[in-house]
């Protein structure tokens, strides 16, 4: 029975892996039909409940409370689960203001079906972030009247629902409907899913689920209980295996817790003195949907173009300001960068980096006709690098175009909008503000090929008073802000300090080796430096994702960078909490952390700071990120544990097994939480617990496989140390298909979560 239990969870896990790779191929509505909503899939699950429930009792694993509740409750959730999957429901409804109704749509039928109370849209409010047009949240102000009597829905020949007659109640109650904040009336609950462009209608989904959440809540709360006793209890196996390593500190964590220039001999484009060019900077402009320093828009820029936010010793503001103003001198610069080698056979260039003059022969852009293709769903060879290389072109054409910089702001009609220099102004708008948005940044251009650099100062300050004047500092960032993300741009050396970590982690690890093989200790004031290291490295980053958190106006997790930025902390964090418990413990802290933050460089060495989409703004979304990513640093921790007993076999059935031991329970119940705590943001934002999304799908997979070795009492093959560390050097691959793997290759909701 024990074997067969295992199998059968075995099983499970191949299943949920070739579903994640069928949705890939077929759709989500193929998985859900075939997999997911399949008779013999929930039967498999029920099998697995029914033979490990005979397995616990032959066990008679009653006699620890804790591990008995720990399975219970996952009988519970399962329940829970199989309890909505019967009696649940999801659909969808669309209101009018003035139009009461009480038809939806169900999802599973496509059927019209009608609810037990009326809903009137009494008012729909789209709130945006301060000073731009980016929603930070929609709600719907929603009456409901309870029917005295309720008639069948007359439907016509073709489908269509036609208003019920009903009998309404005097009286009634409102309902506020926004991201994160549901409506709930008689085991109805409603949120807020879209809206009509005129701003007088809007989408709400419906769900009802009396049972299934109760049961699923109630499994939640078990587990949580179940796992902080199995932390604390003595005769567990994690206070076992603490008095084995005598760790007192790692409780208190567990539960708190460069490419080359390329050579050139061309002449040396023009360029405003750096203290002049830095004063564009301070500038307020529009960009990515939220207001922020010029200053960033030139990193952007740069980076964007070159692949490095300097170019040959200029500041971002220099580039970016030269190409504005002395373009003539930029045209020849190798200032493009190019991926593959695609693009470069088609402008016949073999470097890697180009001018802007390369895309062009005898007046014709070289890469038209291939965009055409691109357009036209044509199978173009290198589409992706060829759309990039033209895209960087659009991005200089808008520069000469006047149209990128959107620092004008005009308030009409009580909305602010802003514009450049080169979008059509309102016709209402004054003479004399069209004639200073048309021709301002003209006159400052005029003064920069002068070198008139005192008049350009002050002529940059009337500008920002102009941005203050018509804005409004209420819609403006806070000085505090402007000043962080300034301080942010700055100071943004994660790459090389990403380099100097990890060639520090594998001199240490390599050295490390030695010297356990040999039995000796690091020498104390060498061991005395890399601690005063790690702590420096740690209070840069803590600044460093404060200052962020302070300029994009909330906690930095909603993104892969931001994320694996926290994660390399924590790392360096958990690296100083074990410092003294072995002589790898360094070496593993500096490549962890610098191998994630060489990955948060990848793509884009300074992405730009967004305003969160309206539904990251649940604070669940920080526990969430914080929690996933704590499990995922002790994981990483463990896995570089099992290397090294793999590499040295004599030091696998020592200490470090028992550290490896000792990290993953923490990790587990981390990871367990972190999921839990998802599941709990999805039902309150899209009415589901869970949905089966890949990413979903891989953090169950990689929960269930680093529980598998948490069983060694019952799957004697882990007892071998070589084993458990052979298993747990290969499960980390679960962590990286789940953090990497969903979002670059299957997909699914929770990618943009990871850009």
């Amino acid at each position: 029975m024990k074997r067969f239990s295992f199998i059968l969870l075995g099983g499970i896990v191949m299943v949920l892996v070739a579903a994640t790779i069928l949705e890939k191929m077929y759709g989500t509505s193929f998985v859900t039909a075939h997999i997911y909503g399949s008779w013999w899939f929930i039967a498999l699950w029920a099998v697995l409940v029914a033979v490990a429930l005979c397995y616990m009792y032959r066990r008679k694993l009653f006699r620890h409370p804790a591990a008995m509740l720990l399975h219970l409750s996952f009988v519970l959730i399962l329940a829970g689960a199989l309890t909505t999957h019967i009696c649940g429901m999801q659909g969808s409804m669309h209101l009018r203001k003035g139009e009461p109704t009480n038809v939806y749509i169900d999802h599973e039928t496509n059927k019209v079906e009608t609810l037990p109370f009326v809903l009137e849209l009494r008012e729909f409010k789209l709130h945006t972030y301060p000073g731009t047009q980016s929603a930070m949240d929609y709600e719907s102000v929603v009456a409901v009247r309870n029917m005295n009597e309720i008639m069948v829905t007359p439907i016509t020949d073709d489908g269509e629902p036609v208003a019920p007659a009903y009998t309404i109640n005097i009286g009634g109650t409102t309902m506020n409907i926004s991201m994160n904040n549901i409506g709930s009336h008689r085991h109805y609950r409603f949120y807020q899913s879209g809206y009509d462009p005129d701003l007088c209608g809007s989408y709400l989904s419906v769900s009802h689920d009396p049972w299934g959440i109760g049961l699923t809540y109630l499994g939640y709360a078990l587990l949580l209980v179940s796992m902080i006793l199995l932390m604390v209890l003595p005769k567990e196996g994690f206070r076992r295996a603490l008095r084995d390593m005598s760790l007192a500190p790692f409780i208190l964590f567990a539960m708190l817790s460069v490419a080359s220039l390329p050579a050139s001999a061309e002449r040396a484009p023009k360029v405003l003195p750096a203290d002049v060019a830095s004063e564009f900077g301070q500038l307020y402009t529009y960009s990515g949907g939220r207001i922020c320093p010029l200053q960033t828009v030139a990193i952007n820029f740069t980076t964007k173009l070159y692949g490095r936010s300097t170019y040959k010793g200029l500041t971002a503001e220099q580039v970016f300001t030269g190409w504005m103003f002395f373009p003539t001198t930029w045209l020849d610069q190798p200032f493009i960068k190019l991926k593959g080698d695609g693009v470069g056979k088609v402008l016949g260039k073999d470097e890697r980096y180009v001018s802007y003059n390369d895309f062009f022969s005898n007046g014709s852009y070289l890469l038209e006709d291939l965009m055409v293709q691109i357009h036209s769903g044509a199978d173009v060879e290198n589409a992706r690098a060829i759309s990039e290389a033209d895209e960087k072109m659009n991005i200089l054409l808008m520069l000469f175009n006047a149209e990128l910089l959107k620092i004008y702001p005009v308030d009409c009609d009580d909305m602010l909008t802003w514009y450049s220099q080169g979008d059509n102004l309102p016709v209402e708008l004054p003479h004399d503000q069209w004639f200073f948005i048309k021709h301002s940044m003209d006159y400052v251009g005029e003064l920069a090929v002068k070198g008139a650099y005192g008049e350009l100062t002050e002529t940059l300050g009337k500008i920002k008073k102009y941005q203050i004047k018509t804005a409004g500092q209420s819609q403006l960032p806070s000085d505090m802000q402007f000043r962080a993300e300034l301080l942010y741009n700055s100071f943004n050396y994660t790459k090389p300090l990403a380099m100097v970590l990890l060639a520090l982690g594998i001199v240490l690890f390599t050295w490390g080796l030695m010297l356990t093989t040999r039995q000796r200790k690091m020498p104390r004031w060498l061991d005395a430096m890399l601690v005063v290291a790690a702590v420096l490295c740690l209070i840069y980053l803590v600044i460093f994702i404060v200052w962020r958190a302070i300029a994009s106006g909330h906690f930095p997790l909603s993104n892969g960078y931001e994320t694996m930025v926290f994660m390399s902390a924590l790392s360096m964090l958990l690296t100083l909490c074990l410092w003294r418990r072995h002589s790898l413990i360094p070496s593993f802290g500096f490549i962890t952390s610098g191998l994630t933050l060489l990955v948060a460089m990848m793509g884009q060495s300074n992405p730009q700071i967004t305003p969160l989409m309206p539904v990251l703004s649940s604070p669940l979304l920080s526990i969430h990120v914080c929690v996933i990513m704590m499990s995922y640093t002790l994981l990483a921790f463990i896995a570089l544990i099992s290397i090294a007993s793999l590499i040295s076999p004599a030091m696998a059935t020592g200490m470090l097994t028992r550290l490896s031991i000792l990290m993953l329970y923490p990790a587990l119940f981390l990871l367990t939480t972190g999921i839990f705590i998802g599941a709990v943001w999805a039902n309150l934002s899209w009415g589901r617990y869970w949905g089966w999304d890949p990413k979903e799908v891989w953090a169950l997979i990689t929960m269930i496989v680093y529980a598998v070795p948490m069983h060694r009492q019952s799957i004697s093959w882990f007892r071998q140390p070589r084993h458990y560390h052979i298993y747990m050097f290969l499960a980390f691959l679960s962590v990286i298909i789940t953090y990497f793997g969903v979002n670059f290759f299957l997909g699914g909701m929770h990618s943009y979560a990871n850009s």
